[in-house]
């Protein structure tokens, strides 16, 4: 692979380049250009980590905050050995334009320890959570920095957040993360709201290029939190999901995967490989399978320049952030396949978060039914705006979504003015 692939596939480098798309398109100045272009604030900290047999081992830790125009920082924290400052920028950069574009009072954050979770015991990812914790605490709060799981982190994982600022303060803050578990002020609906909203979105894409949901086929890339139940609410909608894969093997089968028995078997044994119900192919091979729909949601940069040209999908949903880098979106531009990005496809997460939030700062619950109800609403909602936009100005949908996120963040930008 070439230095300039390299290059092109770091997320950072998507991100710049697709808000300097919307900066010209929008004809910003190159002042408010460059403020969006660079991070409010960040933090990176030394996370030392007392081993169950006694050594001492220091990860590093980082928080960004890129924007705080619109509302305090929103964004999760990701555990996982690739984590470095640029991919943190980048992903942070992507949640503000997520929470402007599905209009959540919210700028965009992002955070994340440089660890593998499954090389520790739960004892000693509680010692590197609180501690990182800890060291963030000056920086993240309800009407601050909002943090919530991602890679590597679950619920769990803001429950022991949850607590160590509590403690520290002297008094519960349920607001400070999102995520949680129920019986310490989750909300109902979190767990398979990223999902849902991917799932529905792409339901809507297909309609909107005539495609029939019931028969239709999808693969799924990635086969964790979100990818999972995405598999799953295509099948329920009548889809036939032929391919999906995890980092450890994928899976290809032309009559359809029973992803029921695909999640029961995950649950036992930790990993797609080894499932009977469908035949193993190679990891690249799942993302240029002749589909309906392609749902990448696993990590970004998956589908480069590299592979654009053998991409067969009618329309892809972007499950994961920033699974499609800027040449790769030129090429399917050129070969009429939609892409519904991800500031809008993955956005379900975010939206169940801010209702969590809410809930905790009011501290009234809400229903089931009225979560999914008001996040399927704003998901639908999202998907006309772009729509329609890309319908009225020729440009792609991920054109029209970032032009649309960035002008609003832009308007508060001049509405609150430059201090001093």
């Amino acid at each position: 692979m070439t230095v300039e692939a390299l290059t092109e596939e770091q997320p950072l480098v998507s991100a710049r380049r697709q808000l300097s798309e919307a900066a010209q398109y929008l004809s910003l100045d190159e002042g408010l250009h460059a403020m969006l272009a660079h991070p409010r604030r960040e933090m990176t900290v030394g996370v030392p980590l007392r081993h169950d047999g006694g050594h001492v081992t220091v990860f590093t830790g980082h928080r960004v905050q890129h924007n705080l125009s619109r509302g305090p920082a929103k964004g999760g924290i990701r555990f996982a050995p690739t984590v470095n400052l640029d991919e943190v920028r980048a992903l942070a950069m992507w949640m503000t334009w997520k929470c402007a574009l599905i209009d959540l009072p919210y700028g965009g954050a992002k955070g994340g320890v440089t660890i593998d979770p499954r090389l520790h015991s739960r004892a000693e990812l509680e010692r590197v959570t609180r501690r990182y914790t800890s060291e963030l605490a000056g920086f993240i709060g309800p009407e601050r920095d909002i943090p919530a799981p991602d890679i590597g982190t679950d619920e769990q994982t803001m429950a022991w957040m949850m607590d160590t600022i509590s403690v520290a303060r002297g008094y519960t803050v349920p607001g400070v993360v999102t995520g949680k578990p129920l019986h310490i002020g989750g909300s109902r609906g979190r767990a398979d709201a990223t999902s849902i909203g991917v799932a529905r979105v792409g339901l809507a894409a297909l309609e909107n290029a005539g495609i029939a949901a019931d028969g239709g086929t999808a693969a799924v890339q990635g086969f964790g939190k979100v990818g999972a139940g995405t598999a799953r609410f295509f099948s329920e909608a009548g889809m036939r999901v032929v391919g999906v894969s995890d980092q450890y093997a994928a899976l290809y089968s032309e009559r359809g995967i029973d992803i029921a028995a695909l999640q029961e078997y995950v649950g036992r044994h930790g990993s797609v490989a080894g499932f009977t119900g469908a035949d193993e192919i190679e990891h690249d091979d799942l993302l240029e399978l002749d589909v309906d729909l392609l749902a990448p949601c696993a990590v970004e940069g998956v589908i480069t320049a590299h592979n654009a040209e053998s991409i067969r999908a009618r329309i892809i949903v972007e499950g994961a952030n920033g699974p499609t880098t800027p040449d790769a979106d030129l090429i399917l531009k050129d070969k009429g396949i939609d892409v519904v990005p991800d500031i809008l496809a993955n956005s379900g997460g975010v939206v169940v978060s801010y209702f969590e939030w809410v809930q905790a700062n009011q501290a009234y619950w809400w229903t089931a039914n009225r979560v999914e109800s008001r996040l399927v609403e704003r998901m639908l909602a999202g998907w006309a705006l772009i729509r329609d936009e890309s319908v009225r100005t020729g440009r792609t949908l991920r054109e029209s979504a970032t032009a649309i996120a960035v002008h609003r963040v832009a308007e508060a930008h001049k509405v609150r003015g430059l201090y001093p």
